[in-house]
C-alpha cells in the first residue's frame, strides 16, 4: 500500500487464449491481491474464451515465427508447454481462474466481444461480469497500474 493509505488498483488486459496470453495476467492479477491492491482482468477478443466454461482446458501454445505455422507444431509445443509447467509445479490456466477468483481478482468480459462472439451471460465461468470497454475505462483511469500483456 502507498503512503496515504489509499487502496491501489491494477487491471490487465487479456486479448489471446493462449498459454501465453492467459498467464501473465492471471499471475499478476493474483500477486497484486496477495499485495494488497484490487486486481481485475478484462478479457477481450480471443482472450474471452479463457474463461468461457471448459475453454481454459484446450489453450495452446503457438512457438513464435515459423514453427509456430508447420501442421501439428502447436499440439507438440503445447505439450511440451504444459509439461514444463507441470514439472515447476505451476497451476493450470483452471486453477489459476479458480485462484484468483478466490482470492478476489474480477474477471470481466468485454460486452462488444460478448456481442460480436453472439455469447451469453451462461456461457462464461461463474462469477465472471460483463462490462462494456467505457465502463472499462471508468475503472481504468483511476488505477495505478493498467497492462495491456
Amino acid at each position: 500500500m502507498n503512503g496515504n493509505s489509499e487502496k491501489v488498483s491494477c487491471t490487465f488486459i487479456c486479448s489471446r487464449d493462449t498459454l501465453d496470453g492467459a498467464y501473465p495476467p492471471l499471475i499478476l492479477a493474483i500477486n497484486a491481491k496477495r499485495l494488497g491492491m484490487d486486481a481485475t482482468i478484462f478479457f477481450t477478443f480471443m482472450g474471452i474464451n479463457v474463461i468461457r466454461k471448459g475453454r481454459a482446458e484446450v489453450c495452446k501454445f503457438y512457438p513464435p515465427g515459423f514453427l509456430g505455422a508447420i501442421p501439428g507444431m502447436a499440439t507438440f509445443a503445447t505439450k511440451m508447454m504444459k509439461k514444463k509447467i507441470d514439472g515447476a509445479n505451476i497451476p493450470t490456466i483452471s486453477e489459476l481462474l479458480e485462484i484468483a477468483q478466490l482470492e478476489g481478482v474480477k474477471l470481466v468480459a468485454c460486452k462488444m466481444t460478448v456481442d460480436m462472439m453472439e455469447l451469453k451471460e451462461e456461457d462464461f465461468i461463474e462469477g465472471v461480469e460483463i462490462q462494456t470497454a467505457e465502463d472499462y475505462l471508468k475503472h481504468a483511469r483511476e488505477c495505478r497500474i493498467n497492462m495491456f500483456i
